[in-house]
């Protein structure tokens, strides 16, 4: 029974750990968004991040607000908007300020800090 117990306590754990983002990557998160959108709106053209998104586990990707996807590690190119609706639907929630979004990727939940700039090119990251 002992053996059973812990067993289970360590499966329990593993699956709370393996979905567990600390404040400190939120925080990591909205910096790196924050400064990009810093960069493009005093002039820096997008196409200097695409490295960024290159950036595991948290890479940026970068689009435009029809789904036009600027950067992205396998969507550069392509159209957010007609490719994963879902996705599209809560990254372009983005606003000036930033703000935190869900939405379903391949069936996972995704969280991503998303933020617009003033000429309307969304940037994100997320988790």
């Amino acid at each position: 029974m002992k053996k059973y117990f812990l067993m289970m306590l360590i499966v329990i754990v593993g699956l709370s750990l393996a979905g567990f983002v600390s404040a400190a990557d939120k925080d990591a998160i909205k910096a790196q968004v924050d400064e990009i959108v810093v960069a493009i709106e005093g002039g820096k053209p997008v196409s200097d991040f695409a490295d960024a998104a290159k950036i595991q586990p948290h890479y940026v990707y970068i689009m435009e607000e029809s789904g036009n996807v600027l950067v992205h590690p396998s969507l550069t190119g392509q159209n957010l908007k007609e490719k994963v609706a879902p996705a599209y639907d809560a990254v372009v929630q983005a606003t000036l300020e930033g703000n935190w979004v869900k939405y379903e990727w391949d069936g996972k939940e995704k969280n991503a800090y998303v933020r617009k700039t003033k000429t309307g090119v969304i940037v994100g990251s997320g988790y």
